[in-house]
């Protein structure tokens, strides 16, 4: 996987991290971005969520830690990488 959207995470009062967009999807109305710390190999991989609000200037995200969210999304994201032969393990 070459050539992916970089992204900038700033958690709050924290140092900003570099994480590497594979996927994104929308559920509910929610937008989910599951990104990674490598750009090639095996890396760390969170699901972020859109939490942002129309007058945001910045995207706003938050990680998703709910186990039940964080299932349901992550299946939705097994299920878009697995046509890539990509396996997700979340």
């Amino acid at each position: 996987m070459n050539n992916l959207e970089k992204i900038i995470f700033s958690p709050d009062g924290e140092e900003p991290v570099e994480f590497y967009c594979l996927e994104q999807t929308v559920i509910g109305a929610k937008t989910y971005l599951l990104v990674t710390d490598e750009e090639d190999g095996d890396g760390e991989a969170l699901i972020l969520r859109d939490d942002s609000d129309i007058k945001d200037e910045e995207a706003v995200y938050t990680i998703v830690d709910d186990d039940l969210e964080l299932e349901a999304v992550a299946g939705v994201f097994r299920k878009l990488l697995s046509d890539d032969g990509v396996d997700l393990d979340i």
